[in-house]
């Protein structure tokens, strides 16, 4: 257990901290290179329609500019991170308000922004197709014809669809459930897309060389997955293609594709000069990659005892004009969306849908907090139709340890009443209430993905251990986290670490980070690769004392033979030997884990009846979960996905109006801020279990899932009116109340 050790299970201050708060550390947009140039885009300002015509000699000759390009220069080179779909600039088409249509490279922003001024385009603008419900007819414009052809599609298509991806999960059979119930009951739940809201936008710098190799510096967490990305869309050899390290400003899933890395790597190669492009925060709303909108139909069959017998949730994800941004061209959280129940009979569906809008990507837990909106809010109704109490409701129906989940898997561990009662606890659920408050549950159970990670230990004759990996850390502290685990199994401060980020020529291939998988991959290989490291140590010790390694302890930073009572420090034992040690380790296990971390939110929120405004007062979150690395880091993963729940569920929405995003800065798309933090509880419960290192699990997405659907539920408590769309704001309450008005 953690509380036995040294390092791990400290609250440590994270090892970047100085860096970024000294302004030392380097970003994508901080990178300036000789000669390098300025890059903008020119991006459509109509949702669908042919390009009739660009004339681009205005801009070419403006003094100052070293490049245009247009779809003519990459015609047919489509790129996508497993779907490749999406054109590098429209090619004789668009598709939705900002799409590359054209782009510059000039001497500054200004030149390429007045060249971008210059380029006349003439468009042949044709209805746009804006409702995913309605693309799904089948007499709807097809918006890619020739969408058989796409490389990367997870499903042959029959025929050509707007419905372009199809897929279902289960167990038992649907309709035998429904005809064992003794009630039947259906909702439909809607929910917005949203942006992720990091700070720093999109940038990148890109140094392109006559012979086509590149420099990359680039704000994506998976180097080697955007690298693949870019040279198989312009049909390079990968090996080419070189990724630096820069840090990351923010990420909540949004930072993992290529965004415009093609388009400034063209942009290079005609100009022959590096050139740096960063989006200007109007363009990261109008064309970044936001959380996809959706529709969630839930049909519950349930016996008069108010045990479950079949859940049917049906999917429509509106993707916008592309799938690219998505690394399995679908999102995977619906698969987990029935939640943590024992119910026999399972389908769950999900509908990927083109629509000429702005195309969607990943966001924090991709598809998680839309299923678990409409599952945990229809929890609530189906006791509410039974006249049981929600709480009674799900503790009848929960999944306990050996059971099989609604996907057909067996669940081998999974702590459903115990972090249900503690939350109740917590909250003081049961307490009186005010007039117009009311108190709403909603819970989650997420089982870990894995994948493939590396990490190198180098021993210096300084006493200086660094550890490096081409892990791209996105801003959780996963380099912290690998810091504490060296630093316990060396029995070193971690004063004495460095680390150390390769680029993608000096590291190894692998998965990046994402999938809150960052410390089951990389903690596990740092772990081996420390035990690597002091079995190195003691052979070295043994070496020089004339002993046996295994007669050598670790303690502060030296080999110690306790008989011999002789001690050398590790800079002793590194000069001595003459070459540094090195070890390095591999972890590659893909395989998911199912052994869930829970997490149960209890909100408290008092409704205006007058006005239907809500004011959340207090919030709590409990969960269960494995041994915690880092308590400071830990407990700032549940704020801070609470808060993305907070504002997911009462205030965030990228209102988008004929196809245009009409909420295009912060003044407009509304966040919470510190005024909207509620009273809240988060509270941990550690059991030593968990595929991570020491037996943890993941933390990292658990608390912004469940969260919308806590105040959906606390908000029809209070008073009376069931919100089932997302965002729950003061206008739809009141509608619901009083009627439209």
């Amino acid at each position: 257990m953690a509380s036995s050790k040294q390092v791990v299970g400290n609250p440590t201050p994270r090892v970047e901290g100085e860096s970024k708060v000294s302004g030392k550390a380097v970003y994508a947009t901080d990178v300036t290179l000789p000669g390098m140039l300025w890059g903008k885009l020119l991006r459509s300002p109509i949702a669908s329609g042919k390009i009739k015509k660009i004339d681009i000699s205005k801009a070419a000759a403006l003094a100052g500019v070293h490049a245009v390009l247009t779809g003519e220069d990459c015609t047919g080179l489509r790129i996508g991170r497993r779907l490749y779909d999406m054109p590098i600039l429209a090619d004789g088409e668009v598709r939705f308000i900002g799409e590359k249509v054209a782009a510059v490279a000039a001497d500054d922003e200004l030149i390429a922004e007045a060249a971008l001024n210059l380029i006349d385009v003439e468009y042949e603008e044709t209805e746009p197709l804006l409702d995913p419900v309605e693309a799904m007819k089948p007499d709807a414009k097809l918006l890619h014809p020739n969408i058989m052809n796409y490389k990367g599609l997870p499903n042959p298509l029959k025929e050509p669809s707007n419905d372009f991806i199809y897929l279902t999960w289960g167990k038992g059979d649907i309709e035998t459930g429904f005809l064992q119930a003794d009630i039947i009951v259906e909702n439909t739940f809607t929910t917005s897309s949203v942006h992720q809201s990091y700070i720093e936008p999109h940038s990148c710098v890109v140094k392109a060389a006559a012979d086509g190799s590149a420099e990359f510096w680039s704000c994506s967490k998976v180097p080697y997955g955007v690298r693949e990305q870019v040279a198989n869309a312009l049909q390079i050899p990968q090996e080419t293609l070189m990724f630096n390290p820069v840090y990351i400003g923010g990420d909540f899933g949004g930072k993992g594709d290529f965004m415009d890395l093609a388009v400034v790597y063209l942009l290079s190669k005609k100009a022959g000069r590096p050139v740096k492009l960063v989006m200007d925060y109007d363009e990261e709303f109008a064309a970044g990659n936001p959380r996809h909108a959706s529709v969630v139909h839930v049909k519950t069959g349930v016996k008069k005892n108010g045990t479950l017998v079949a859940q049917h949730l049906n999917f429509i994800f509106d993707s916008g004009a592309y799938g690219a941004f998505k690394p399995n061209a679908f999102l995977n959280g619906p698969h987990l969306s029935v939640g943590p129940y024992n119910v026999p009979h399972v389908l769950i569906e999900e509908h990927m849908v083109y629509t000429n809008k702005i195309p969607c990507g990943h966001m924090r837990s991709p598809g998680d907090p839309q299923g678990f909106f409409a599952n945990e809010s229809q929890m609530d109704l189906v006791a509410k139709r039974l006249g049981m109490d929600p709480i009674e409701f799900r503790q009848k129906n929960f999944m306990h340890d050996g059971d099989i989940d609604p996907t057909g898997e067996e669940i081998s561990y999974i702590k459903t009443d115990e972090t249900f009662k503690k939350a109740l606890e917590d909250s003081g659920y049961n307490r009186p209430k005010p007039r117009n408050v009311g108190r709403g549950v909603a819970l989650v159970q997420w089982t870990p993905a894995g994948g493939v990670g590396t990490v190198a230990i180098t021993l210096d004759e300084k006493g200086v251990t660094t550890i490096s990996s081409a892990m791209a850390d996105q801003g959780a502290g996963t380099y912290t986290v690998l810091s504490e685990i060296v630093a316990e199994e060396l029995k070193i401060p971690l004063n004495q670490i460095k680390v150390q980020q390769l680029d993608t020529d000096q590291g190894t291939k692998d998965t990046g980070v994402g999938g809150s998988r960052a410390t089951r991959v990389y903690g596990n290989a740092a772990y081996e690769a420390a035990q690597k490291a002091v079995e190195a140590i003691k052979q070295a010790a043994a070496e020089q004392m004339g002993t046996a390694p295994d007669q050598i302890t670790l303690s502060k930073g030296s080999a110690l033979h306790p008989r011999m009572e002789r001690r050398l420090s590790y800079a002793e034992l590194v000069t001595a030997k003459g070459t540094p040690i090195t070890v390095e380790a591999s972890y590659n296990n893909s395989k998911k884990v199912h052994e869930a971390s829970m997490c149960v939110q209890i909100a408290e929120v008092e409704v205006d009846p007058e006005t239907g405004q809500v004011q959340l007062k207090k919030f709590t979150s409990t969960h269960n979960t494995g041994t915690v690395l880092n308590p400071l880091m830990h407990q700032g993963q549940i704020e801070g996905g609470a808060m993305t729940g907070i504002g997911y569920a009462l205030m965030e929405q990228l209102v988008i109006s004929d196809g245009k995003v009409a909420t295009t800065n912060f003044g407009e798309y509304k966040i919470p801020t510190i005024k909207d933090v509620p009273v809240f509880r988060g509270s941990v419960t550690e059991i030593s279990k968990g595929a991570g290192p020491y037996h943890s699990m993941p933390i990292g997405e658990t608390a912004n899932i469940p969260t919308a659907a806590a105040i959906a539920n606390a908000v029809e408590d209070a008073c009376g009116v069931r919100i089932n769309s997302l965002p729950i704001t003061a206008e739809k309450i009141y509608e619901a109340l009083h009627g439209a008005k």
